[in-house]
């Protein structure tokens, strides 16, 4: 640990007191109807960040009701597509004016570092405009060839109540890659953000209101998964869910969505691989492995958290991945400076451990960190980059999630070893490939089971291009025009011109 970069101190200004998170429904931000609350104490910092009115059915079927009449009455699904981008496009220039009071909170609630949370926040507004560019864009097909006698078109109506329910780890952002895309479409929504970092999306219904979104068009319950959450997902009046999280709870949705049939959008877990061939630009796959395994502190579903490596450059390679590792600010999330932060909870800390502690009994090495990390005044809820060598693919660290700022490495000889390495797992989010060889890259590309395949690069995104995952990694995708086509249903016109069609029922 004392090779490590620790920053202790910080640079952003704390709030003066709790953030008061409530309820925003039918227009109006309310209190739950009992006065509960729940409390989420800070991984970085142990105080107290926010205090969230705490949800109940009473309140879950009131904002499910309200959804449902603002669809119903079409005061939002009805309006031109000019309107809808109209208030899209002020919620972003808000968000952008409140960057600074958004990062804050979220930071606190997640102990990721204030640059990402910035970054994050501030770059969600990018979505939510590249939403109204495809509300006033977005247009059917007609058929002109059926007949002289026949015109076909094919219109796309928004799909109508959609339950949105968030994770922890990017708050503001997936909201932001499901909210302004489903209403850009004319969809009414009720979401429900983690309990555990509910913040920024309940400041999220300050902007809305002065937007001008109409009353019971976006509904905001927090809460937990139960009674919010299930009620949400089974509720007739939905017509869709999407979720991001684990592929357990995906699951149980599906099943739960399936008694009233409803559409169901899912953003999964993922066990993500890089391939480093031998021709690779080596000084950069090193770094971007490095960003891809500790960004966000290693919470993220599009973690690089295995690598594979060709066996020619495998102990080379690691060795500059461990140096670079030690140079990653880690610490006080709180300072611009920190790159990687705390541990969202302290179970998940202990989870993150076990990973580790298991793999190595099972035979890995450990070659950089594999403990708790202490911080200077803020205490050990913070992991230590660790970088696991020797791992075979029948360990869980090579197979299973971990969720943490922790690297698994293994090894291949030939192409077809390394694709079928990186197609042995459940999920199939992303991948990424490090080679100088387009013929290589190109094989890869189109062998790999992943939604997302990138080349000499990891995590570059951007809102026009589609995001989401094959096998256990979900289904359905979200952000580019893809993502906004989940949120409409898609209803074909047969129009016959003039009195043409032939009786069927004649006079004897």
């Amino acid at each position: 640990m004392k090779d490590l970069n620790i920053i202790s101190d910080q640079t952003a200004t704390m709030p003066d007191q709790p953030y008061q998170a409530r309820h925003f429904i039918d227009g109006k931000i309310i209190d739950s109807a009992d006065g509960r609350t729940s409390d989420r104490i800070s991984p970085s910092h142990g105080v107290l960040a926010s205090q969230a009115a705490l949800g109940t059915a009473k309140e879950t079927e009131a904002a499910i009701s309200a959804a449902r009449r603002a669809f119903d009455d079409g005061r939002w699904s009805q309006l031109s597509g000019k309107d809808r981008a109209t208030v899209l496009n002020k919620v972003a220039d808000l968000i952008e004016a409140n960057e600074e009071r958004l990062a804050v909170l979220e930071t606190l609630e997640s102990g990721k570092p204030i640059s990402q949370s910035r970054g994050e926040c501030g770059g969600a507004a990018d979505l939510w405009r590249y939403a109204a560019s495809l509300a006033r864009t977005s247009h059917g097909e007609s058929h002109n060839a059926l007949g002289n006698d026949i015109l076909g078109v094919v219109v796309k109506e928004p799909i109508g109540v959609v339950s949105i329910i968030t994770p922890w780890n990017f708050p503001f952002w997936i909201l932001s890659q499901k909210l302004p895309f489903a209403l850009a479409a004319g969809c009414t929504c009720v979401v429900k953000p983690s309990e555990v970092t509910p913040s920024t999306t309940a400041m999220l219904a300050e902007m809305l209101v002065e937007a001008g979104l109409p009353a019971g068009v976006c509904n905001i319950v927090l809460g937990y998964g139960d009674p919010v959450g299930s009620l949400m997902t089974s509720h007739a009046d939905v017509d869709m869910v999407s979720f991001t999280g684990s592929t357990a709870v995906g699951k149980a949705i599906t099943k739960t969505s399936g008694d009233t049939l409803k559409k169901v959008a899912l953003e999964l877990g993922g066990k993500n691989p890089q391939v480093i061939f031998p021709d690779a630009n080596l000084e950069d796959a090193a770094d971007a492995v490095t960003f891809g395994v500790y960004f966000n502190v290693g919470q993220c579903c599009n973690s690089s958290s295995r690598i594979i490596v060709h066996e020619d450059i495998a102990d080379d390679f690691v060795a500059r991945v461990v140096e670079l590792s030690r140079k990653v600010a880690f610490g006080n999330p709180m300072h611009t400076d920190t790159q990687v932060g705390a541990i969202v909870t302290a179970d998940h800390r202990e989870k993150i451990d076990n990973y580790v502690a298991t793999a190595k009994d099972a035979g890995a090495e450990v070659c950089l960190g594999g403990g708790p990390l202490s911080v200077p005044g803020l205490g050990d809820q913070f992991y230590q980059p660790t970088v696991v060598c020797g791992v075979t693919p029948d360990m869980a660290i090579a197979r299973e999630e971990v969720f943490g700022p922790v690297l698994s490495v293994l090894t291949f000889r030939t192409l077809d070893e390394a694709i079928s390495l990186a197609n042995d797992a459940e999920y199939g989010l992303s991948a990424g490939i490090w080679s100088e060889n387009v013929h290589t890259c190109l094989e890869f590309g189109r062998r790999v089971q992943a939604g997302t395949v990138w080349t000499n690069t990891w995590m570059d995104g951007f809102p026009e291009m589609t995001f989401g995952g094959v096998k256990q990694s979900g289904q359905g995708r979200e952000i580019g025009s893809y993502g906004y086509d989940e949120f409409l249903e898609v209803k074909s016109l047969v129009m016959r011109i003039g009195r043409t069609r032939e009786p069927w029922v004649r006079d004897s």
